[in-house]
């Protein structure tokens, strides 16, 4: 079985006045995908690459552990 398939994901979340993000963290890639859903507009998408401390930075800058069926929801656009 290929190692892709085998990932983990870890989801993350920060709600402020203006904006709440989504962030969808592969540890093994070190990469991420970021939900940005600003009031009244359509979600914003960006796929960044990480380093291995994604988790220290995420947790000083105040995200929370989030739900997969969220993040996902926001991705398919099923919810806006």
């Amino acid at each position: 079985m290929a190692k892709d398939s085998n990932i983990v994901h870890q989801y993350f979340k920060k709600e402020m006045a203006e904006m709440t993000l989504l962030v969808k963290v592969n540890p093994l890639q070190l990469k991420a995908t970021e939900i940005t859903l600003y009031k009244g507009q359509d979600p914003e998408l960006r796929e960044i690459e990480i380093g291995t401390e994604i988790f220290d930075n995420l947790r000083t800058d105040g995200f929370t552990e989030a739900s997969a069926m969220e993040f996902n929801l926001y991705l398919s656009g099923l919810i806006k």
